[in-house]
């Protein structure tokens, strides 16, 4: 039995000596094994610990000689064993939790004298110097010769860039790495995103620019990525649209969107409140959808997208006469912000709520509607614009909805006023 920690030997007399504890560990591999000891001529099961300065080791026997065991944090990898003789605490820290659960369990087997064919026996021999080494934490390759392909990606990497390697999937092993902040993928041939990308729970920063991805999948953005994700770059591939659920990534702050076929954004962009900087440049946007306008972003990047000159005239009828009882329905259940859920409606009128659309008079119309665009200064919604054409234009159209004739009627009316005015 085997761990790779950092490790602190403090020797509880100090104290009395009016001296205190470095309080740091150093990497170390531990080990519990059989050792012939020399006095007694008999085999005992020991605990070893090897550091860069010490590789061949120190050893401490086990049985009946643990006094304590203090495991209240264990789940985060830390764990502390107070020996009897000598009198010292071994302090446990960056472990793998579950690798450290199964250590303490085989030393408290030791302790209590087990039979040492139950135990999980390792020999006791000196380690390698890169056994100790202090675990690494970035990660960067730049060619496909320099891809591991027989060993694996070292389980404390926080930052890794694998870039130029012509991945066509993303590496499962490195789904496993736990502590991953920033996950580079540019330059690749990537076509789909795995949703166990939702499973590294600190990833802030995921990069995939110059791709070939043709979705992103609902499941990642219901995935524990809502929480931790800052920066999302999707530039230089060949999405056609996200989905409606993108917008559950409420912590992005960085969106990057540039050069692909975009013909749409995400219908409730707005909802992201911590957005300050997106670019969706070289797209396919005819029109920016009705939420834009809740944002409140300190760059923005819309060139060479064929946005359509607005006209208020030139509207989309999707209203019914009279209005059927399902509309009025989910019209109330959005005004009245009645809670739902697909526990309580079916899926698809959960889906049709989602995408509920604000009338100019501040009532919400579902499926039911009139649309048309109307032209907006982006410096509205941004501190910073980048032109959006050679023109030298900030203007671009944006979507308006209505629930019904008289509210059309009165928004046609205000427009004819202000053009005579």
């Amino acid at each position: 039995m085997k761990l790779q920690c950092d490790v602190e030997v403090v020797n509880r007399m100090l104290p009395t000596f009016g001296m205190k504890s470095r309080g740091k560990g150093v990497r170390a591999v531990l080990s519990i094994g059989k050792h012939l000891d020399k006095t007694s001529q008999r085999g005992n099961v020991y605990l070893m610990i090897c550091t860069a300065k010490d590789r061949t080791g120190s050893k401490y026997k086990l049985k009946d000689n643990i006094e304590k065991f203090f495991t209240w944090f264990v789940e985060e990898g830390k764990a502390t064993v107070r020996l009897k003789e000598p009198a010292v605490d071994i302090s446990l820290s960056k472990a793998d939790a579950n690798s450290l659960k199964n250590f303490l369990s085989a030393a408290r087997l030791a302790d209590r004298g087990s039979e040492a064919s139950s135990l999980p026996l390792s020999t006791l021999t000196p380690v390698r110097a890169r056994d100790v080494e202090q675990p690494k934490k970035k990660m960067t390759i730049v060619s496909k010769k320099d891809y591991p392909l027989t060993c694996n990606f070292p389980y404390s990497l926080e930052q890794l860039q694998v870039s130029y390697c012509k991945l066509s999937r993303i590496d499962t092993r490195m789904l496993s790495l736990k502590a991953l902040r920033k996950l580079d993928l540019s330059n690749n041939h990537i076509k789909k995103l795995p949703a166990t990308i939702g499973d590294l729970g600190c990833l802030s920063e995921l990069i995939l620019h110059s791709n070939h991805l043709e979705t992103f999948s609902e499941a990642l953005c219901l995935s524990t990525l809502q929480q931790t994700l800052q920066l999302l770059d999707l530039s230089q591939n060949r999405l056609q649209s996200l989905p409606a659920q993108f917008c559950q990534l409420r912590e992005l702050v960085n969106l990057k969107l540039d050069e692909n076929k975009l013909i749409s954004l995400p219908f409730h962009l707005g909802r992201l409140a911590k957005l300050r900087f997106l670019s969706a440049a070289h797209n396919q946007l005819a029109a920016l959808p009705g939420n834009f306008r809740k944002l409140k972003l300190e760059n923005l990047d819309l060139f060479g997208n064929p946005f359509v000159q607005p006209n208020p005239l030139d509207d989309t009828m999707r209203l019914a006469f009279p209005v059927p009882l399902q509309e009025l329905a989910s019209r109330a259940v959005a005004n009245l912000r009645i809670p739902y859920g697909p526990d309580l409606i079916p899926t698809h009128l959960c889906r049709d709520l989602e995408l509920a659309k604000l009338c100019d008079c501040g009532r919400f119309c579902v499926s039911f509607y009139i649309k048309t665009c109307v032209s907006m200064n982006l410096h509205q919604v941004s501190h910073t614009v980048v032109l959006v054409d050679d023109m030298g234009g900030t203007d671009a159209p944006v979507q308006q909805y209505f629930c019904s004739l008289t509210c059309y009627s009165e928004f046609l009316d205000n427009s004819i006023q202000r053009g005579i005015r």
